[in-house]
């Protein structure tokens, strides 16, 4: 039975404008439903956010945010957001519509994947999140669920409705953090404190889980699972799936180290490593079938597209593990509660020695606790976000927590000139009192300056011009009596403009002083190459001939023509000649003048009719090239008409 039709939304119409047709999947914060923008026609996915969180303003300040977030980021691999608003009690989202599946339905319909097409979906995953780092943003939710499959193959990464800026404090104020039991990173749990290196993280699990067919975390209680993640790496995935090669090891030890320095700073960090093990690997690595798949994917390149299934209808039991939710924080240790007068068993006060020995055993505690306390947390500061404030704004922040500053500036083709692209370490993150923080300050855009390539050989100035990180654009020529033939004139970006890196300069190259194309028409192909070859031009003989009016084996044409200008240099082609065309002449004796002309014409002569002076007839009487003769094409034939004297 079709468990949509009991959803109450199911056939109602949103906004009057959105007609919900079916569910498509309940998360933890919202139901997703395939949908019909009535307004301009067209299928959408909505997604409504559940009612018993719509009165919660923080959810709802997270949704909108969602729309914010993902309305920035124009990716062919994310989830495009069209519209968001509300309706009643119903905070909804409308977003593109993916006909296809989940990863989390792959990995249910076929256990592990072969490695090429795990890395064939984690390339645009991690091409997405690397866009969304980019533009400064962290998703904090990435799990199977949130990676879509179109039926195309088309991989899109959804559900930014945890994203958070870079610079912002994610850290837990209220005892809990959001996110996905199996998919968090040590420090999300530890300091309710998330990064671009989370995303990497719960990346690394993804991949782990693709090439295993199972998390490397397991437990049947949130608890359980948040143990591991603290407490234990993420153990090599050829552990499990033999076949894995020792590169694809590594790439998961590396996104899923519990230190967080230890990581790849960011999914485009990530990508450029995923595809360095890609190439490493051999055909034979690539598609190595794992023993958790539950049929074969072997079957070489013809396969490789049909790895996406339809989703399954089996529920995993373990699937509220797989759902985005209010996690509790390690709550604090209770504070021992001081004896209560009239608790020492009707034995009255305690002898003095008692007494001693409690306050001593006091003393050593507090001693100890501030001496571990100390080790452990008071030797450090947390190091404040400062990500996108002005270089000073950033340094005195930092100088606040007591924290020193070294500054090493960067370009940056999305943070503004003079604001800070990051920390290292990182916001969150602990340092020792006696610490450095470095902050990276942005330079704005990379720019590169055109040099002065004027006067320079073209080699010469289009070295020069690669190595500004400019590239050369189209290269012409102008005729110049003052600079050397073959030196620069001009460049267009003139010397000293400030471009960006690979933008192409034209070059304007002298032709030196002109010099005039001789007129060798007509004379032989060896007397015309001695001439043009003592004017500097080089020669160059056509291989088609031409019949013309001069002599057979002479020049017919040449190009440029005579007289035109040209540089020393410059390629001169002569053609050569046929001689002259012979055609056979029509007999038109007797035919009428007009049909006559018009035949002789067609055959290519020029014709002169001479009428007689008296009583003119309209016949050919006869003409000056017999019928059947030849004659030069394009001559004159004569015709006479019928008739008196001429």
């Amino acid at each position: 039975m079709d468990t949509t039709l009991q959803d109450p939304l199911v056939g109602q119409e949103l906004d009057g404008r959105y007609r919900i047709e079916a569910r498509i999947a309940v998360g933890g914060m919202a139901t997703v439903y395939r949908a019909v923008d009535t307004r301009l026609d067209r299928v959408l996915a909505l997604k409504v956010m559940h009612q018993s969180l719509a009165s919660d303003a923080a959810f709802v300040e997270r949704f909108i945010r969602e729309a914010k977030s993902v309305a920035r980021l124009a990716h062919a691999n994310v989830v495009a957001v069209y519209d968001q608003g509300t309706d009643g009690s119903h905070v909804y989202l409308a977003m593109e519509y993916v006909s296809g599946c989940t990863l989390r339905d792959v990995l249910r319909g076929r256990g592990a994947l072969h490695p090429r097409a795990a890395l064939d979906i984690l390339e645009p995953v991690l091409a997405a999140l690397g866009a969304a780092h980019r533009a400064g943003f962290v998703h904090r939710d990435m799990k199977p669920e949130n990676v879509l499959i179109g039926d195309d193959g088309r991989v899109k990464v959804a559900d930014f409705g945890l994203v958070r800026a870079v610079d912002t404090n994610t850290s837990a104020s209220t005892g809990s953090v959001l996110g996905t039991v199996s998919y968090l990173a040590p420090e999300q749990i530890e300091h309710g404190t998330a990064d671009t290196r989370a995303d990497v993280y719960a990346c690394g699990v993804v991949l782990y889980e693709m090439l295993t067919g199972a998390k490397p975390h397991g437990g049947s209680t949130p608890a359980q699972v948040l143990y591991q993640h603290l407490n234990e790496d993420v153990p090599p995935p050829s552990a499990v799936a033999p076949g894995v090669a020792p590169e694809l090891d590594a790439l998961v030890a590396s996104a899923t180290a519990r230190a967080v320095d230890a990581r790849p700073a960011d999914a485009v960090t990530l990508l450029s490593a995923a595809r360095a093990v890609r190439a490493a690997l051999t055909d034979e690595q690539l598609d190595a079938v794992p023993p958790q798949a539950k049929e074969d994917l072997s079957g070489g390149s013809e396969n490789r597209t049909s790895v996406i299934p339809r989703p399954a209808a089996v529920v995993d039991d373990q699937d509220r593990l797989n759902h985005t939710s209010r996690l509790e924080l390690p709550p604090e240790p209770p504070r021992p509660e001081g004896h209560r007068r009239g608790d020492r068993g009707g034995r009255g006060r305690l002898p003095r020695r008692g007494i001693v020995t409690i306050v001593a055993a006091v003393l050593l505690a507090i001693a100890l606790g501030v001496g571990v306390w100390y080790i452990s947390v008071g030797q450090f500061t947390e190091v404040p976000p400062v990500l996108r404030k002005t270089q000073a704004e950033a340094e005195k922040k930092l100088h606040a927590a007591g924290l020193d500053v070294k500054v090493v500036n960067e370009f940056s083709d999305v943070i503004p000139k003079g604001k800070v692209i990051g920390t290292k370490p990182g916001p969150g993150e602990r340092v020792r009192d006696t610490g450095a923080v470095t902050i990276r300050v942005s330079q704005g855009r990379p720019r590169a300056e055109v040099p002065n390539v004027v006067g320079m050989p073209l080699a010469e100035a289009k070295r020069k011009i690669a190595d500004q990180g400019l590239t050369v654009g189209k290269v012409t020529g102008r005729f110049s009596s003052e600079t050397a033939q073959g030196s620069v004139l001009s460049t267009s970006p003139g010397p000293d403009s400030v471009r960006r890196p690979e933008t192409p300069v034209s070059i304007v190259v002298s032709k030196g002083q002109p010099v005039y194309v001789p007129d060798v028409v007509g004379g032989s192909v060896d007397e015309a190459r001695s001439t043009l070859e003592g004017e500097g031009f080089k020669v160059k003989i056509a291989e088609r001939q031409v019949f013309s009016e001069e002599d057979k084996g002479s020049v017919a044409e040449q190009s440029p023509s005579a007289d035109d200008r040209g540089a020393k240099g410059d390629t001169v082609t002569l053609t050569v000649s046929k001689g002259v065309q012979m055609v056979e002449v029509p007999d038109v004796t007797g035919k009428n003048v007009d049909d006559a002309k018009a035949e002789l014409e067609g055959a290519g002569f020029k014709v002169n009719v001479k009428k007689a002076l008296l009583f003119p007839g309209d016949k050919v009487q006869d003409q000056s090239v017999k019928g059947g003769d030849e004659a030069p094409k394009g001559s004159t034939i004569t015709i006479r008409t019928e008739g008196g004297v001429f």
